[in-house]
């Protein structure tokens, strides 16, 4: 039965370009919806920008510009970026849109009608990079400095309005004891329970030193901390603060979301705040977070001093000399998804692209569809011959089944790199396959020629099979293979169930041979 999907990314913050962190949570959310539009579901991927906050305000008047025209400029970065990469977000919200901003103001009113927003004062350490409060104990953990930046805090005494988090020490903290999986990996699981046990305090969820925001409520000098304005762009995307509204009809069924995917650095915000505040308004609260770790580059971590960074223009110029499936694969199979930092390294993404595109998906296609054109006259051959040792050794409808099945485990555990090796281990048991049965061998004698069609119907079958469960990492070459064996398939339609299902390509159906992923010389560093 089909079920309401609903996975997001951050919004991104517009003070900043494009670059690999951006694509890499966007991809990951990318694959997995792709993954869960296969198996039949409806789904709902959003993205987006983050446009207000004192950081904006003041890059645009050191620029010479208004704030809104910034946001407007940067924000069209991030839609180029999406369309390059070609994902297929549903919504690319933006904080400046009059929807988002009209019901951010419904959901902080009510915050405050209810009492757990309230005005006070308070003094205490500020981190300006990420334009947050840190408690006395957690600032004197950190040496008084950045978690991020490393830049020292900073003492400040502010006049704002607060959100009652204290309130909701132990429903977290039975939040996080009945669902262990709620923060995900485990690592950052465990950093922020730790903090949660410190003890939570109230926080601040307006500002008076700047005006590029949203007002708050009944008080115009205050203006809606960028970080709570950014964190409900979940539910205003899918107008939960307005029942009966148009857009609440057609997309509030997605609520709630089935994961929210961050980088680590956001992690309280989104596994202690976001939760508090849903509780607050009486809101179902998401299925989890999953907060992966960053990319260093080259063995070190990213500067632009150093030249390492993995900016547009970088990304561009590899997807340009490898294509975009081999940046979805690096990305995918070998990115910071669990607790450890990942690295990237042109020499890597040179020998997996090889090892994974080229070498196995790219060589397996082409081989069997080779064989195929030039033993067949390009027709696929019934699959008989059960019988013969060399063919019957293997139970092919039950290696596709199982690999289909690890596949669905590991996308709902978002396990995405698993998934992936389950798609293109399918890929090598084909190689195997072909190597042990030798079919330009039995093609010498004319007497086996049964069995000929009995090895190569199965390769078919099993590349088919195999290109499906590649879709989500390999859109392209997938759809390339598809249409190489005669599939008119649309992955937005067609089900994982039917597609994914053993004898699905009928003998007799015509087949070309297919050129996936050609062989191309390192790209070198500029």
């Amino acid at each position: 039965m089909s079920k309401s999907r609903c996975i997001t990314t951050p919004i991104y913050y517009v003070n900043d370009r494009p670059h690999i962190g951006h694509v890499y949570t966007t991809t990951l959310c990318d694959a997995w919806a792709r993954a869960m539009r296969l198996s039949g579901d409806e789904v709902f991927f959003l993205t987006g920008t983050d446009e207000h906050g004192v950081k904006v305000e003041q890059s645009a008047r050191d620029k010479g510009m208004e704030p809104q025209a910034l946001a407007d400029l940067n924000s069209a970065e991030f839609r180029k970026a999406m369309e390059l990469f070609e994902l297929t977000n549903d919504e690319f919200i933006r904080t400046t849109d009059p929807d988002h901003i009209r019901q951010v103001q419904l959901f902080v009113k009510k915050l405050m009608d209810r009492g757990d927003i309230y005005l006070g004062e308070f003094e205490g350490w500020y981190d300006r990079g990420q334009e947050e409060y840190i408690t006395e104990n957690r600032a004197r953990e950190l040496d008084y400095k950045s978690p991020i930046s490393g830049k020292p805090l900073e003492r400040e005494k502010q006049s704002n309005y607060y959100f009652r988090l204290s309130a909701y020490q132990d429903r977290l903290e039975k939040l996080f004891a009945d669902q262990p999986n709620f923060v995900r990996p485990e690592a950052r699981r465990n950093e922020v329970l730790g903090r949660i046990r410190e003890g939570l305090q109230d926080v601040p969820v307006s500002r008076t030193n700047f005006s590029w925001g949203i007002p708050m409520p009944g008080d115009e000098e205050h203006v809606i901390y960028v970080w709570i304005d950014a964190l409900f762009n979940y539910a205003t995307a899918l107008g939960l603060a307005e029942a009966g509204s148009e857009r609440h009809a057609a997309r509030g069924h997605f609520w709630p979301a089935d994961l929210h995917v961050i980088g680590k650095e956001i992690l309280w915000f989104h596994a202690v705040i976001w939760p508090s505040m849903l509780m607050a308004l009486d809101l179902p609260l998401p299925g989890g977070i999953h907060a992966h770790a960053f990319w260093i580059s080259e063995g070190q971590k990213m500067s632009k001093s150093l030249g390492n960074f993995v900016d547009l223009p970088t990304i561009e110029k590899t997807i340009g000399h490898y294509g975009r499936d081999a940046w979805r694969w690096y990305l995918l199979t070998q990115g910071p998804l669990g607790g450890q930092d990942a690295d990237f390294q042109r020499d890597k993404f040179h020998e997996t692209y090889g090892a994974d595109l080229v070498n196995t998906f790219g060589n397996c296609a082409s081989r069997t569809t080779a064989m195929t054109v030039k033993y067949f006259e390009g027709e696929v051959p019934a699959m008989a011959d059960e019988g013969r040792d060399s063919i019957a050794e293997r139970d092919w409808p039950t290696l596709t089944a199982t690999a289909t099945e690890r596949w669905q485990a590991a996308i709902s555990r978002f396990d995405l790199d698993d998934a992936a090796e389950a798609a293109i281990g399918l890929v090598r048991e084909v190689d195997a396959f072909i190597n042990d049965t030798e079919p330009f061998r039995v093609a010498k004698d004319d007497s086996r020629r049964e069995e000929l069609a009995g090895i190569l119907g199965r390769c078919l079958e099993a590349v088919r099979i195999a290109a499906t469960l590649l879709h989500p990492f390999l859109p392209d070459g997938s759809q390339k293979c598809w249409e190489a064996l005669g599939q008119s398939v649309d992955p937005e339609f067609d089900e994982l169930d039917q597609l994914a299902s053993w004898g699905g390509l009928t003998p007799g159906t015509k087949v070309q041979k297919v050129a996936l992923y050609p062989r191309v010389e390192p790209l070198l560093a500029e």
